[in-house]
């Protein structure tokens, strides 16, 4: 139903510098002659509480520039005129009445994901709820980031994430380093035992998806693979980088990709794209929005290398 891997059979641990790019710059999933915005895969975004709205704008703003064919964007209804400002293609609608189960399924002729927590409220009591929802009901590939990842500290986890694995679903988390910590503790995994590519192995294969561990070096891994990038710089240790990454690996999700390709490629483009940010801009200056602006520029260099 899903893409094969072609990163698992690599070789390579680590990914260094910008040379690493060439490797990937395969994958980038360039849209048919004939495609349309829903065969180039539709995004779901349930994110951007009242509070915070602007994350949705952002990871939904990132998906559009990687290459979704159609984004929609599900939020709280004080969020709704924020997120529809910000970008006139952008599909947007409260989701007070919103059902998760109104979420299309996977097909390869329109296929779809659903990315699921930037800009939840911890405060929220609803918004782990929301999250469970989601996992529970989407029939296709989901992202879970930002204050989505709280469910999976909770014993309902458990159960959605195993029904998930036994109907071939793949999953992709974005942990920080002290939310992988709360969910490894969750799931009886001890994060002191391993350095931090074998944690988050421990963790991709307790769980049964794939991990995206965030940190100054990124950690991606399946069950028994982790790949390690020692690049992207300090320009993207700014609010909101996080956001960005979120759509921009939801929208490879949505255009067909494997989800360990979709975490490598997504994080591989980020990277570049807060480096080519960064040069313009220098390392101070960069902001979020100045990362989505640079994914061409990231998307033109995976091209050439």
């Amino acid at each position: 139903m899903y893409a094969e891997s072609v990163i698992l059979g690599l070789d390579e641990g680590v990914l260094q510098g910008e040379g690493a790019a060439g490797i990937f710059g395969r994958l980038l999933p360039f849209p048919n002659h004939d495609a349309n915005k829903y065969t180039r895969g539709k995004l779901t975004l349930i994110a951007g509480s009242a509070r915070y709205p602007g994350a949705a704008v952002l990871a939904a703003r990132a998906s559009q520039r990687m290459g979704a064919g159609y984004t929609e964007v599900i939020c709280d209804s004080e969020a709704v005129a924020t997120v529809r400002a910000a970008s006139p293609s952008l599909v947007v609608a409260s989701w007070d009445g919103w059902d998760a189960e109104s979420l299309p399924a996977y097909s390869q002729d329109k296929p779809v994901a659903v990315c699921v927590g930037p800009g939840f409220d911890a405060s929220d009591p609803a918004a782990a709820d929301r999250a469970a929802s989601v996992l529970a009901a989407a029939d296709c590939p989901v992202i879970v980031d930002g204050g989505g990842l709280a469910v999976l500290a909770q014993p309902r986890a458990m159960r959605i994430m195993e029904r998930r694995v036994q109907q071939g679903l793949p999953t992709v988390i974005t942990p920080h380093g002290g939310e992988a910590r709360r969910i490894a503790a969750a799931w009886g995994i001890d994060p002191t035992r391993a350095d931090a590519g074998n944690f988050a192995i421990d963790l991709a294969s307790m769980l049964g998806c794939t991990v995206l561990l965030k940190g100054p070096d990124t950690h991606i891994a399946s069950s028994d693979t982790a790949l390690e990038m020692d690049f992207g710089g300090p320009e993207l240790a700014k609010a909101g980088t996080g956001d960005v990454l979120a759509g921009i690996v939801g929208a490879l999700l949505a255009q067909g990709l494997n989800d360990f390709d979709a975490a490598v490629l997504g994080a591989t483009a980020h990277a570049l794209a807060g480096a080519y940010a960064a040069e313009r801009l220098t390392s101070i200056c960069v902001t979020a929005e100045d990362v989505i602006e640079a994914i061409p520029q990231a998307v033109a260099g995976l091209m050439e290398s």
